[in-house]
């Protein structure tokens, strides 16, 4: 377990995270998705629902702000109806770190399993709702300094959570030790 980072977030997951560059995606998919049929890069996060997983994930990356779509969840087939609770209950999770993001966008069944296809990895979660899964597509980090301070604050306000994201980086990429300003 790392300070400051919340513990539904697994070594694998920070990992993919970090390993994520702008316009990425990045899979939470529910229970019953053919994850290990689509994409190679599965990680199990059996048991963790996907809006805790999006309070844990979304206070270390921020939503592409380029695109129309940076979230995008599956439509219901023909026949089939959406339980709205669901979207809801992601959308406070988004919207508790970043509101500006715009509407969730919903697509078809197939062209969703095209793009986890091409995901940058699979999430496999214990999510159990309907039409549950979801595409997050990473952005880079916030130019402006209005948003550039408010995500320094967010990461200051967290115990040593920079000195952590160090050490991360410095064992990733194999350096003894590193001299670091902010």
């Amino acid at each position: 377990m790392l300070i400051g980072i919340n513990p539904v977030i697994s070594p694998e997951l920070l990992d993919a995270l970090f390993r994520m560059g702008h316009g990425d995606e990045i899979v939470l998919a529910d229970a019953f998705f053919p994850g290990d049929s689509m994409n190679s890069k599965v990680i199990r996060a059996d048991g963790i629902r996907i809006p805790e997983l999006l309070e844990g994930i979304l206070a270390l990356i921020n939503l592409d702000s380029y695109v129309s779509d940076p979230l995008v969840m599956m439509a219901p087939v023909p026949g089939d109806s959406l339980d709205m609770m669901v979207e809801q209950s992601y959308r406070m999770a988004i919207d508790k770190y970043w509101p500006k993001t715009p509407a969730i966008q919903h697509i078809n069944r197939f062209s969703f399993y095209e793009r986890a296809k091409n995901a940058f990895a699979i999430v496999m979660t214990g999510e159990t709702a309907k039409y549950g899964n979801i595409i997050l597509k990473k952005g880079i980090i916030p130019t402006a300094t209005s948003d550039y301070s408010r995500v320094i604050r967010q990461l200051s306000n967290r115990s040593g959570l920079l000195e952590v994201m160090i050490a991360y980086i410095d064992k990733i990429q194999g350096e003894k030790s590193g001299s670091y300003s902010l």
